[in-house]
């Protein structure tokens, strides 16, 4: 149980320092809402909206910078390019629409200047690697467009990349995605290790030259879950400069959460293969997962997570990554995007000091996104790539 008086105090440091989120679904919540699919109007984030995510609880939990996922279900089976393409509008148009709250960001810089006239910075990152069809040109085409980060996979093993909850094909990245992560870096995309099986973590780990991000992922050691990152993992994240964003999903938090969520997304996803129509896919998932009973972790479980990550890791390589808008069962004390002082507050109360709290809230992130640039800027004298596909 957190005190006032370190709930006063979580909420201050989050004015003063960016507090930088590394995956909010909220494009897909859009893009599936039951009334009015895709309708920017009425999915109206001035108002309180139906899930996890709008401008006053932003405001409220003190959300300085947040990478909106432009995902793209896997199990679609086709036509990735054409609703990634679509994905990124709706974000892009969703960020224009709230200038005095939003603001694109393209930068390191740019996320420090929005946050210092008071908008929330916005960056997108894509879901998997299987959005770019085997195509280092349309991983370009996306970058310019706005994309920041790439999910190497989503829950599918793909043509160049195992994902850590399906049949293994390459023992980590084909040679071809290793291609894609050298591309990455000459671009200045942030390569993200979520979702991947811990072979492509490794292979990837080998092949970046700039830091990479778990964009939304817990300790395994914690909770025996194939979605969270193993410790030898872990070990290895400090020689890289990356960071491991903690995530609040119930299923990734506690053994009893996962218990019953994990075999029930699981039968989602096999019932989701070929459906395209996205009020079908809200009724799939509805009959499969919202309607299930789920034993909702205490805040105090996701600190436990957080303080796992900076003794493994090092304090340097842990940030936060809610997954809002892109899971039901979240943990209590951090149901929406208004509970972030919740957690800061559990961290102090605990001997956090203002520098480590920091550093969590989005000090590591930012110097990620530094690095990387700088990577780009040191890579881009090597010319595009002209690998092959797969």
């Amino acid at each position: 149980m957190t005190t006032r008086t370190a709930l006063a105090h979580a909420r201050e440091l989050l004015k003063r320092h960016i507090l930088i989120d590394g995956h909010n679904d909220l494009p897909w919540e859009i893009h599936v809402a039951e009334n009015a699919p895709d309708d920017l109007d009425a999915y109206d984030l001035r108002r309180r909206t139906p899930g996890h995510t709008d401008l006053a609880r932003l405001r409220r939990g003190g959300v300085g910078g947040q990478f909106w996922s432009v995902y793209v279900p896997a199990e679609m089976g086709s036509g990735y390019a054409q609703l990634q393409l679509e994905q990124i509008d709706l974000a892009r148009r969703m960020i224009a629409r709230y200038p005095r709250h939003l603001q694109l960001c393209w930068s390191a810089g740019e996320v420090r200047d929005a946050f210092d006239r008071g908008r929330i910075a916005s960056l997108l990152g894509m879901e998997g690697g299987h959005v770019i069809e085997n195509s280092l040109g349309a991983l370009r085409a996306y970058r310019d467009l706005g994309a920041r980060y790439l999910t190497l996979t989503h829950n599918q093993t793909h043509d160049w990349a195992d994902s850590a909850t399906d049949v293994a094909r390459h023992g980590g990245l084909s040679p071809f995605g290793r291609e894609v992560v050298a591309e990455m870096n000459r671009l200045g995309m942030l390569v993200d290790l979520s979702h991947v099986a811990p072979a492509t973590m490794r292979d990837a780990l080998e092949t970046t030259e700039a830091p990479v991000i778990f964009s939304h992922s817990s300790a395994r050691a914690l909770c025996d879950v194939r979605r969270n990152v193993p410790d030898e993992i872990l070990q290895l994240i400090p020689s890289n400069g990356g960071v491991v964003m903690v995530t609040f999903v119930a299923g990734f938090i506690s053994a009893a959460a996962a218990a019953v969520l994990v075999p029930a997304i699981a039968k989602a996803e096999r019932r989701l293969k070929g459906v395209t129509d996205p009020v079908q896919q809200r009724a799939i998932h509805r009959e499969e997962i919202e309607s299930l009973d789920v034993p909702l972790p205490p805040l105090s479980a996701v600190a436990d997570h957080v303080e796992h990550v900076a003794r493994v890791a090092g304090v340097e390589h842990v940030g936060l990554g809610g997954d809002f808008d892109g899971s039901v069962f979240q943990t209590d004390g951090l149901r929406d995007v208004s509970g972030y002082p919740n957690l800061f507050a559990e961290l102090i109360d605990r001997g956090w000091t203002d520098g480590d709290l920091a550093r969590l809230a989005g000090a590591n992130v930012l110097r990620v996104l530094r690095e990387a640039e700088a990577v780009a800027i040191r890579l881009g004298r090597r010319g595009t790539s002209v690998a092959a596909s797969v």
